[in-house]
């Protein structure tokens, strides 16, 4: 039986106070916060994030079928995004790795191809408008991975069903700061009928009555057409989940899987669960879950890992980090663009944090052919440590260096085992930091240069 066997969730660090935007802009805003990627985070470093997590709570050994990653802002236009997650998550080359990109529905895509190979799905949004609209205090940032295959399957899928239709509802421009959206009240004419088909072909599909539905989920950034909606379908009282915006805001394309892994987070074996997603058509989704659920124990919950953020994030440090807000540079050169010849020759290090171990236990980081202790030449064997939990043994506020979020907390980390490696420190307060302190690692964007990004590893405290 083919299904979902894991998954992981990814919520960035801080989250934004949305009367904070109407406190600098006398509009827009509201009650409640939204989620918001730092300044060294994109939908790329959040997808391998959640990947880390769905792969570390699979079954030991699990190797995906394909990697399918789908978002609505990839850092790279013509070039393949899916294989810098495929790098970080260590994945073999034998295992295909593909973006689905542009559009909230190509999450999909990215499932139905998952389920049918055995893979990865990954998906991440970050939502950007205008200030003071909408989209910018009623978006949100989050990266889900969902990992299929047949041994110990949480789901299975009972039914489901699809309705197309071309009509003008949102779109944005290649380039452009945000989206646009057409008249509230024509997108809810527009997708009411659509709800209609694919909902009442889904449950025929699955021989189902509505009522007989546990846990229904209703997303799309259509926010008066997905009320809309729920109160259309007529499931039980009770069966459609909170969407969760008033704390971390609606995360596009991530958001239905957001929601589906909270759902799977408390579910019960023999529950039914409808996912049902309106963006340029509707899809839904329908599964059951199995025995084996009653035994998933995830690294965290979504709502521990929604207890975990911070909302102290300024709107000023917002719209810097998103672009908005250009701020004065260092008075120094800019990075040399990372170059792709040593990226390649590297790249286990680089993307994955494959240390060397030499025949002694010595870990030399970054790797090397000649180990210190014996002077053995290419007597090694990898030694991945990005799972690998360390300690810092000293650490330096840097109040110079430039950063979008100064100043640089730099450390040197001992990681358990043996290890010992310099590097910056990301999500903390300088005053809380110290010597002692646990810190795990997390893959993040450093700068870019000329259109390419560096991408490599920094340390976070374990408690964040």
């Amino acid at each position: 039986m083919s299904g979902i066997v894991s998954y992981g969730v990814y919520l960035p660090y801080r989250r934004l106070q949305r009367r904070a935007i109407t406190a600098a802009l006398g509009v827009g805003g509201g009650s409640g916060s939204r989620s918001v990627a730092s300044y060294d985070e994109d939908t790329t470093s959040m997808g391998v994030e959640a990947g880390r997590i769905a792969l570390r709570d699979a079954s030991a050994g699990a190797v995906p079928g394909a990697l399918l990653f789908a978002t609505t802002a990839p850092a790279y236009a013509d070039k393949t995004n899916a294989s810098i997650v495929h790098a970080a998550l260590g994945l073999p080359s034998s295992v295909g790795a593909y973006d689905m990109v542009g559009a909230v529905r190509s999450n999909v895509a990215a499932c139905t191809l998952a389920d049918r190979t055995g893979g990865l799905a990954v998906v991440s949004d970050i939502r950007t408008g205008r200030p003071g609209g909408a989209d910018e205090s009623g978006g949100g940032d989050a990266a889900v991975a969902v990992l299929f295959g047949d041994a110990g399957a949480l789901t299975e899928t009972i039914g489901g069903a699809t309705a197309s239709a071309e009509f003008v509802d949102r779109w944005r421009q290649p380039g452009a700061a945000g989206s646009k959206q057409w008249e509230e009240r024509f997108g809810e004419f527009a997708y009411a009928p659509l709800v209609e088909e694919a909902v009442t072909a889904a449950l025929k599909s699955a021989d189902l009555d509505v009522a007989a539905v546990h846990h229904a989920i209703v997303t799309g950034l259509h926010a008066r057409a997905v009320n809309a909606a729920k109160k259309s379908v007529g499931f039980r009282a009770g069966a459609v989940v909170d969407d969760l915006t008033a704390t971390i805001g609606n995360t596009g394309a991530a958001h239905g899987l957001l929601l589906l892994a909270d759902v799977l987070d408390r579910a019960e074996p023999g529950q039914t669960i409808a996912l049902v997603q309106l963006a340029d058509g509707v899809d839904v989704w329908l599964l059951r879950t199995t025995d084996a659920i009653a035994d998933r124990r995830p690294t965290r919950t979504v709502r521990e890992a929604m207890a975990a953020t911070r909302d102290d994030l300024t709107y000023a440090q917002f719209l810097t980090w998103r672009g908005f807000l250009e701020r004065e540079p260092p008075r120094r050169p800019e990075p040399d663009r990372p170059a792709a010849p040593p990226s390649l020759r590297t790249d286990a290090w680089k993307y994955g944090l494959f240390g060397s171990r030499d025949e002694d236990g010595f870990v030399h980081l970054p790797p090397s052919r000649v180990s210190m202790g014996t002077g053995a030449i290419d007597r090694m064997e990898p030694a991945p440590m990005a799972d690998v939990p360390a300690t810092i043994a000293t650490f330096t506020v840097d109040r110079l260096a430039y950063s979008l979020s100064p100043p640089v907390v730099a450390a040197v980390i001992d990681f358990d085992g043996g290890g010992r490696f310099q590097c910056e420190l990301t999500d903390v307060d300088p005053a809380a930091v110290a010597i002692g302190d646990r810190v795990g690692m997390t893959f993040r964007r450093l700068y870019t240069t000329d259109g390419v990004h560096n991408y490599f590893w920094k340390a976070r405290k374990l408690d964040n």
